[in-house]
């Protein structure tokens, strides 16, 4: 068989049904309109993904009898409060906390190194004043370039001031508008797609409640875990409590790394602060109880609909998204591997698939 038989069997055997043409460049233009003009479209898309995590709570107000211009109001209010607690409270404590941290850190150095010595002392087959001043050379420089960057960040701020204060007037408002116009703007939507599109709609059952229920989970898991982290911290007297919060609620983006990750910024402000003795055990267990309540109690709750998926496949997603698009890329890397994965089982192989029954999706592999 020649390879042009061969790509014409392939080509017929996956794209013999028009609509399976129609959602592959649906898909295609869709990615490449979020590589391209992401960053143009960036205040959209941030709404679009808000307004996605806040119809369920209008829905849940829906189905407990309150008209849904009521609903979309109240949930838009309390989205606007919980916004501006994030701007004018949380942010400025997590910033100077990390202006602190940045101040702090030749004192931290200075502690390092009495500590190299030390080591160097007791073991010194092991360590060696080589190696030690490598070390401390390294590890200033890392420090040097971080204090740049926080000042470089600080001082673009200021000149990007008014388009952060565009960004978060026009957000809100894109986001009230999708939740209102919700109905009307799904019509207007599907009166672009093809009259025929049983394999768009089989596959978007299958994804809906998976990645609803995903996002929703993730995100209400970020809060929970980053509030509960902030809370140990600072009932323990951790310093830069709020930015530990932070980065160990962040850490949950990226399962089994993102834990592991997390731990040494914890230990490390730990062993600076309280030095190896008992308080810093204390801190150490206690963030080690909070991991455990997490990965053991708190997503079997939230991820009730378990994304079915190998740990290679997460790890790859996250690395392949995460390169492509940030943080965002990060944050939807689970969702859009179970896409992948959705349109890999339910794409017509022949044209006697063409006409599946809608709800003749298999679920579980």
């Amino acid at each position: 068989m020649t390879m042009k038989e061969v790509f014409k069997t392939w080509f017929e055997r996956y794209f013999s049904d028009e609509e399976a043409v129609v959602l592959l460049l649906v898909l295609v233009l869709g990615f490449a309109a979020v590589f391209w003009l992401g960053k143009m479209l960036a205040p959209f898309f941030t709404a679009l993904v808000l307004a996605f995590l806040l119809q369920g709570v209008v829905s849940w107000l829906e189905r407990h009898g309150l008209p849904r211009l009521l609903s979309v109001l109240l949930v838009f209010l309390v989205f606007v409060g919980a916004l501006l607690a994030l701007a004018l409270i949380v942010l400025p404590l997590v910033w100077n906390q990390l202006l602190e941290l940045v101040q702090e850190s030749p004192r931290m150095f200075d502690s390092v190194q009495g500590w190299l010595d030390e080591m160097q002392a007791r073991y010194p087959t092991v360590i060696t004043p080589a190696q030690i001043d490598d070390w401390i050379a390294t590890a200033g420089r890392e420090a040097t370039q971080l204090g740049q960057r926080a000042l470089t960040f600080s001082l673009a701020s200021l000149g990007n001031l008014l388009g952060l204060i565009i960004y978060l007037v026009l957000v809100p408002i894109l986001v009230f508008f999708l939740l209102k116009d919700r109905e009307p703007l799904i019509r207007f939507m599907l009166s672009l797609l093809p009259q025929k599109r049983t394999l768009m709609t089989r596959i978007w059952y299958e994804m809906d409640d998976q990645i609803a229920n995903y996002i929703r989970g993730k995100a209400i898991e970020i809060v929970i875990v980053g509030g509960a982290a902030y809370i140990t911290f600072w009932f323990f007297g951790l310093p830069y409590a709020a930015l530990l919060g932070l980065t160990v609620g962040l850490s949950v983006l990226v399962p089994y790394i993102g834990a592991a990750v997390a731990t040494l910024p914890v230990a490390a402000v730990a062993g600076f602060h309280f030095g190896l003795g008992d308080q810093f055990l204390y801190v150490i267990v206690a963030y080690g109880v909070l991991q455990a309540l997490d990965g053991n109690v708190l997503v079997p709750v939230l991820f009730s609909e378990a994304v079915n998926l190998h740990p290679v496949s997460i790890i790859l997603a996250v690395l392949f998204f995460g390169g492509i698009w940030g943080f965002w890329g990060v944050f939807f890397a689970i969702p859009l591997a179970t896409l992948l994965k959705a349109l890999a089982r339910a794409w017509p192989r022949s044209v006697a698939q063409r006409d599946q029954p809608l709800r003749q999706v298999d679920l579980q592999d």
